[in-house]
């Protein structure tokens, strides 16, 4: 595994969402891949822009798979 790693509330300031939208796509696999290391969530840098880059694409085709 290669890259920062990032805490949900550092995703949630980068992304300028409350953190309960953050778990609440976790439940329903809309938002950014993430990773469990023991008790602990994660979410790699690259994965959170990966994540935006695919949000940008899918408002521009008219929100499908839009979070």
């Amino acid at each position: 595994m290669q890259g920062a790693m990032m805490t949900t509330a550092e995703v949630a300031a980068r992304l300028r969402v409350p953190v309960p939208t953050l778990y609440k796509w976790r439940l329903e696999s809309k938002g950014p891949r993430s990773i469990r290391i023991g008790k602990h969530l994660r979410y790699q840098e690259r994965d959170v822009e990966a994540w935006i880059a695919d949000q940008i694409v899918s408002s521009a085709r008219g929100g499908a798979g839009a979070a």
